[in-house]
């Protein structure tokens, strides 16, 4: 079992907290800055892209700690 001293969230709550974010916080994202581009005046391609690009990579920046470990097996599982 996980020992209670040790900081932040378990395997459990890690795996679920990802999966609410890929599944329902991720959509929302996109939904959300394609709205805005399109309140905008359209940006030429090459910059709409770069954005997107951009965005892309920075919406998982602070949940990284969310993600960390959760395709590996559960560390505080008994291996018997």
């Amino acid at each position: 079992m996980r020992r209670e001293d040790e900081p932040g969230l378990s395997y459990k709550a890690r795996r679920r907290w990802s999966l609410v974010l890929l599944l329902v916080g991720l959509p929302l994202y996109i939904i959300a800055v394609v709205t805005v581009l399109n309140w905008l005046d359209r940006p030429p391609v090459w910059l709409e892209l770069l954005v997107y690009i951009v965005l892309g990579i920075l919406w998982a920046v602070p949940f990284k700690f969310v993600f960390r470990g959760v395709g590996k097996e559960d560390p505080d599982q008994d291996p018997n």
